[in-house]
């Protein structure tokens, strides 16, 4: 199973790195990533709310199908970000290592200087100027 996974995300962001190139108006996730990353951050996170919902609701099938587009969405602003799937995968390696296999790392265990500062989106800054 692991390695069907890595191989999935690993092709899955092979082509969105491919598609970088392709002409917009063929190629949906050229689009998405002409649109900057802002509105790929917006799409990730409306997949992630679908799933939720769907999860919430015991829609399994639904979960199954959103999850996939979360994870496509989640790799398209990977590439964008210059994140590679084996950065993700080495991340998790370390921190089972670390802490065991189902583990999130401790917030003691994060330095002060990774965590990072609450930005708002392109998207809301407008609509917050009127």
């Amino acid at each position: 199973m692991t390695g069907g996974m890595n191989d999935s995300l690993g092709r899955l962001y092979d082509q969105v790195i491919a598609a970088k190139t392709a002409d917009p108006a063929l190629s949906r996730t050229a689009k998405l990533m002409r649109s900057g990353r802002a509105k790929m951050a917006k799409k990730l996170a409306e997949e992630a709310i679908e799933v939720i919902i769907d999860a919430m609701n015991g829609e399994t099938e639904a979960v199954v199908r959103e999850s996939a587009d979360l994870l496509y969405n989640l790799v398209v602003l990977w590439a964008a970000a210059g994140v590679r799937p084996q950065d993700v995968f080495a991340e998790m390696a370390r921190r089972e290592r670390l802490f065991g296999l189902a583990e999130k790392v401790p917030k003691k265990h994060v330095e002060t200087s990774a965590r990072r500062k609450v930005v708002l989106l392109e998207a809301r800054r407008k609509s917050r100027r009127r």
